[in-house]
């Protein structure tokens, strides 16, 4: 096992947005608070530190020892969960949806990011405790983006009616899926615990939240990973003046849209708020809250409550209230004592839209970390890009701008049309300024024509490329099938790829390299070599 990092930057799938946070571009700082490194993260504890409530914590572990008490977790698990009591004791916090078998691939990275940055810290902070914590994503209701993964290039997906919150689904439809799944893993021992894994998880329990957080837990629970589902009452409870507010005053949406604002003049906007950011939830359903002439409305639905008749409803009942993309931060670090949130690039940039809304209701915004993300390469594969002497940073190129440059590189042919452009564009200069002195009204002929021979060149250079591709079609096919082998759809692979697939070959050994490879701080993707 070998493995190396690269700059996100240099493998072009990542946004300006993450560039220039990476940076620390002046752009953007006003959008964010502690950076990810050291020194961010002294501050970001002592903030967390004295805004804390401590009967926030006593909920908090009262709710996880509940959730825990039928879960199969190992001693650190259960330590971390007690040590949450401690005003010394930190949360490192990731989130993802309940994607089918995990979903894609970086499911894996995020959560082994929160348990590597946790441990860091703690060997830098030894008076603090920290503890990663998995955020199950269980009142989501976008079905169609979960009930599938990918394995081997096929879609395994889990058919079933949409409605309400995914967490509270049922897993009717799921022994069909296994048995499906099952027939394309063979026998081998990698293949055994996969199909159990799988089996136990969505064969022997009652909801698609009680199935995730058992295949999160076998995965992790080594590491003391603490899973919340927070879709309780009790946490509902703690978060309900927030709510409250929101209903009353539409606190968010007007944060959110100034800033907004000044964050589209440079950057594009993820998410856009609503008046209100809350749903009513039931067990089939989970509809917009829209407030019209003092009347409040639950979309789709016959529910009207008058002012007062919804205030009451969600002090009676704040299990029903549940929090969109613009709340479901703040949501999250109302109730945990959390230092960082590591998410995807498309989740920081819409985190970046709330540090405002934070401001306004007096939480500390957290540390946005940009999660790890990795392309796993076999030694085969490594092989193959020394053989046609390409570098780690060259295998992400657009396939077009590969091919042509190792074309040109095997080429016999040795003719820079950039330099002929420079001479074209010199030509034209000194043609240029004999028309301004004199005949004026001649300078657009020359310009016109400039443009045309410009043009010319590069017709010839896209069919001399075509020429030399053609000569060197073996080149071209071997370098084509080695990229999409690494980059399926030419689309990073994790986010592609099922964890399974990897598993089948490496077992436990995947775990073991990914959690030795990965480097939070570092702030680099990771090529791994397995």
């Amino acid at each position: 096992m070998k493995f190396t990092h690269i700059p996100f930057q240099k493998t072009g799938f990542f946004s300006k947005t993450m560039s220039d946070y990476l940076e620390k571009k002046e752009s953007i700082q006003q959008f964010y608070h502690n950076f990810p490194d050291l020194a961010g993260f002294a501050k970001q504890i002592d903030e967390k530190k004295s805004s804390f409530p401590s009967d926030s914590r006593t909920v908090l572990v009262d709710v996880l020892q509940e959730l825990y008490k039928n879960v199969d977790a190992s001693e650190s698990t259960l330590e971390n969960i007690k040590s949450l009591q401690s005003q010394d004791t930190f949360t490192i916090t990731t989130g993802h949806q309940l994607n089918l078998f995990t979903g894609p691939l970086y499911f894996l990275y995020k959560i082994i990011s929160a348990i590597n940055l946790s441990e860091e810290l703690s060997e830098k902070f030894p008076k603090q405790h920290f503890v990663p914590v998995y955020w199950m994503a269980t009142e989501d209701h976008d079905f169609d983006e979960i009930n599938f993964f990918n394995f081997k290039g096929s879609k395994v997906v889990w058919n079933r009616q949409d409605g309400g919150a995914v967490g509270r689904f049922s897993l009717d439809g799921l022994q069909d899926v296994f048995e499906t799944f099952s027939e394309h893993l063979g026998s081998s021992k990698n293949a055994v615990y996969i199909k159990q894994l799988f089996e136990k998880a969505y064969l022997q329990h009652k909801n698609l939240s009680e199935a995730t957080r058992f295949i999160a837990n076998e995965l992790f629970k080594e590491y003391g990973l603490v899973i919340i589902d927070a879709d309780h009452q009790k946490l509902k409870d703690v978060f309900a003046p927030i709510m409250k507010d929101e209903l009353l005053s539409q606190t968010s949406y007007k944060a959110v849209s100034k800033t907004i604002t000044e964050l589209e003049k440079d950057y594009k906007v993820q998410v856009n708020p609503r008046e209100i950011n809350l749903f009513y939830l039931s067990d089939n359903s989970r509809e917009r809250i829209i407030e019209e002439d003092g009347q409040y409305k639950v979309n789709d639905t016959n529910l009207v409550f008058s002012e007062a008749e919804i205030l009451q409803e969600l002090e009676n009942h704040s299990e029903r209230f549940s929090p969109n993309v613009i709340m479901r931060p703040l949501y999250q670090e109302v109730i945990l004592p959390n230092l960082c949130y590591i998410g995807g690039g498309g989740e920081l940039a819409y985190w970046l839209e709330l540090k405002a809304y934070f401001d306004s209701v007096n939480i500390p915004f957290p540390i946005l970390l940009l999660r790890n993300s990795v392309q796993i390469v076999s030694e085969k594969q490594v092989k193959k890009l020394n053989n046609l002497n390409i570098s780690f940073e060259e295998m992400f190129l657009k396939q077009h701008d590969l091919l042509t440059k190792k074309v040109q590189e095997n080429s016999d042919i040795q003719f820079s049309f950039e330099d002929a452009n420079e001479l074209l564009t010199q030509q034209f200069l000194a043609l240029r300024r004999v028309a301004e002195k004199t005949d004026p009204s001649f300078i657009g002929a020359v310009d016109a024509q400039h443009r045309k021979q410009l043009k010319g060149l590069e017709n010839l250079e896209k069919r001399l490329s075509r020429a030399e591709k053609r000569k060197h079609s073996d080149l071209v096919t071997r370098i084509t099938a080695l990229q999409q082998q690494l980059l399926p759809n030419q689309s990073l692979e994790e986010r592609q790829r099922n964890f399974s697939e990897f598993y089948l070959e490496y077992g436990q050994d995947l775990i073991i390299a990914l959690k030795e490879s990965l480097k939070p701080l570092k702030l680099e993707f990771t090529i791994l070599e397995l």
